[in-house]
């Protein structure tokens, strides 16, 4: 009986991967925890589940209590459940991922955290964060590098109007490489994925770019369905990776 008994002993947590896009870089919302373990640590906002609440009811309540955000799409994405990974006990934990126009939102830290802030996920992954939460923001990242192939991304990141080059500016920050700017506007102009407004950006300090919108049937049909998205990396980033495999130093 005892035996049995030591399969019930394991904790369930939810951790929240929040991605948002602002000017040109990628962020991720990360609080800094105000209680022990890993008090005044900066860590995804997460917390265990109550024994009376399913997985995604909790996900919300965490995110809602910790940051202030409600009304958050929340998709699952991976299961962690190394043995070690909480100090106090078993803990697994199901973290979940969205994108959200960081505009849109005001933070609010509360209960255990201390403060609520967007960091750059360059920034976040070389910061020591608390728990295991380094694998679990590395995990989701390359989720959402898979993603961007296979389906489209921008429409919860990106302003209702924007230009071809910011859009090729959050391809860029999510792959972390540079693009072929003719090879991206041939090919997301191809996929009628977009809506030519005819109008031109207002009070800019260079010449105005056309501004597009999302077609979203066209964005929900490719949702649903999946496209293949490769384009070419720009020929400096080429020349960049060729020289590095070759073993030379670029300043």
């Amino acid at each position: 009986m005892n035996e049995v008994g030591n399969f019930f002993k394991s904790a369930f947590s939810v951790d929240n991967i929040i991605f948002g896009f602002d000017d040109g870089d990628l962020k991720v919302l990360l609080i800094k925890r105000g209680q022990e373990p890993f008090k005044g640590r900066w860590a995804l906002p997460g917390d265990l589940v109550y024994p009376n609440e399913d997985l995604e009811t909790s996900a919300n309540r965490v995110l809602e209590e910790l940051t202030g955000l409600r009304n958050v799409y929340l998709e699952q994405v991976h299961t962690f459940g190394a043995v070690d990974r909480h100090p106090l006990g078993r803990v697994i934990t199901i973290a979940y991922f969205s994108l959200v126009k960081i505009s849109d939102f005001n933070i609010m830290p509360a209960s255990f955290a201390k403060t609520a802030q967007w960091h750059s996920v360059v920034k976040a992954q070389n910061t020591r964060l608390a728990f295991d939460h380094n694998i679990i923001l590395n995990k989701c990242f390359q989720v959402l590098k898979q993603r961007v192939r296979t389906r489209p991304i921008g429409f919860e990141l990106l302003p209702p109007k924007f230009t071809l080059t910011e859009l090729q500016h959050l391809y860029e920050a999510i792959l972390e490489i540079s693009l072929d700017k003719r090879n991206f506007r041939k090919k997301i102009l191809s996929m009628n994925l977009l809506k030519d407004l005819d109008e031109f950006q207002e009070g800019v300090p260079h010449r105005p770019a056309k501004l597009y919108e999302f077609d979203k049937e066209r964005y929900r049909q490719f949702e649903a369905e999946g496209f293949s998205f490769e384009v070419k990396e720009g020929k400096r980033k080429e020349k960049k990776r060729l020289m590095e495999t070759m073993g030379i130093s670029i300043d």
